[in-house]
């Protein structure tokens, strides 16, 4: 029979390095190889390192991502992910049955992550859901500013680098807050809680 254990002896054996952490350390521990599986399974993409999952606090938006088509914009945008750059960055312009814009670190549409990119310009139309870099009127001043399309939008074909689209969660998008005026800026705009490579979850 195995011998029962008194008082002083339980109180000399090992506590589990977990008990008395806190939530911020909680959230560091690695998560078991068979949940990060099943939850990049959850995401139905094409390819995981190409995908994106963009958090909105109505729901989880699935992005797909062209790296054929736009390979260095693409690569761009990884990197800024994984830096955590687009986590609470808002939704500055809004303008209503055409796009949503992002990724202003000063929240005004005039703020960048400090690198520019050389136009990657393709026949992927600009189509509801599509997501493509924002720019000035130089080709290639895009940086880190990018919007998603509300419907089609044309005019835009040729003009914008059409770098990824919205697989999932669209209706999530649409729910995003409105700006008003012709700029389309908003009050009070809703924020991006994170933005992650799918095969980094």
């Amino acid at each position: 029979m195995s011998e029962l254990l008194n008082k002083t002896k339980t109180q000399n054996l090992d506590k589990p390095q977990t008990k008395n952490i806190g939530l911020d350390e909680k959230k560091q521990l690695e998560m078991s190889a068979a949940r990060s599986k099943k939850i990049k399974n959850a995401y139905q993409v094409k390819d995981k390192e190409n995908a994106l999952i963009l958090k909105l606090k109505t729901g989880d938006v699935v992005i797909e991502m062209f790296e054929d088509d736009a390979p260095n914009h693409v690569k761009r945008i990884k990197e800024l992910v994984r830096e955590g750059f687009y986590n609470g960055l808002k939704f500055h312009r809004v303008i209503e049955g055409f796009m949503a814009q992002t990724g202003c670190p000063l929240g005004t549409g005039t703020g960048g992550s400090g690198k520019k990119l050389k136009a990657e310009f393709n026949k992927l139309p600009h189509t509801r859901g599509t997501v493509s870099m924002a720019r000035a009127a130089n080709p290639d001043s895009a940086d880190s500013q990018f919007f998603i399309c509300f419907a089609d939008a044309p005019w835009l074909n040729g003009q914008y680098t059409v770098w990824g689209k919205v697989v999932s969660g669209m209706e999530y998008v649409d729910a995003i807050k409105k700006g008003t005026g012709y700029s389309g800026m908003v009050e009070n705009p809703d924020e991006i809680i994170s933005l992650n490579v799918i095969s980094d979850l």
